[in-house]
């Protein structure tokens, strides 16, 4: 199991979310992203502090990719795991990326609490962080951003931000973090 826990977050071949960056010239401290639609497997974890849902949502979906859907088959784990964060609000969204073999017909969850989402094009303002995430630094890390987004007079929807994860938990170094901050147009 470890190996495969292991090898979950390392993809990064032709199967991740797929996006482009502007050709304007980039901010320091902050990337502008555009995703094209995708579809992903998701809970809702409600009444929960975020890294009690985070891991709740994240074992619901690792399930329903190992082979708890209508389909009975394993799915290639895809990083990022996204989640949703609303301010104000105990009700987190952690979100497993489909592969491309996937996007079109997505094996149905047959747990209760699991859905597929489509998520329409977007784009969003990133900022990148290393070592281990917690809800401080992730909430901090959003901050920052939405002070360097004020700063360059960049629109973004402030109710809410997403945290990205790329790595599996047992890597200790080099990790890979972000908070996403959408654009409002």
């Amino acid at each position: 199991m470890i190996k495969s826990f292991k090898q979950a977050f390392q993809s990064t071949g032709p199967d991740i979310p797929k996006f482009t960056t502007p050709e304007s010239e980039p901010a320091k401290d902050y990337e502008e992203r555009r995703y094209e639609a995708a579809k992903w497997a998701s809970a809702v974890i409600e009444g929960e502090v975020e890294k009690e849902a985070v891991k709740k949502g994240f074992k619901k979906l690792y399930s329903y990719i190992q082979g708890k859907n209508d389909k009975g088959v394993k799915i290639e784990m895809i990083s990022p795991v996204i989640n949703l964060v609303t301010h104000g609000s105990s009700n987190y969204t952690v979100s497993f990326f489909l592969p491309s073999s996937y996007q079109s017909n997505p094996p149905a969850p047959t747990q209760s609490g699991i859905f597929i989402e489509e998520k329409r094009a977007m784009t969003i303002f990133v900022r990148s962080f290393g070592g281990f995430t917690s809800t401080q630094r992730n909430a901090e890390s959003a901050r920052l951003l939405a002070e360097s987004l004020k700063r360059d007079g960049r629109p973004f929807h402030e109710e809410f931000y997403y945290t990205a994860g790329y790595d599996s938990p047992f890597k200790l170094i080099n990790r890979r973090n972000e908070v996403w901050l959408l654009k409002r147009d």
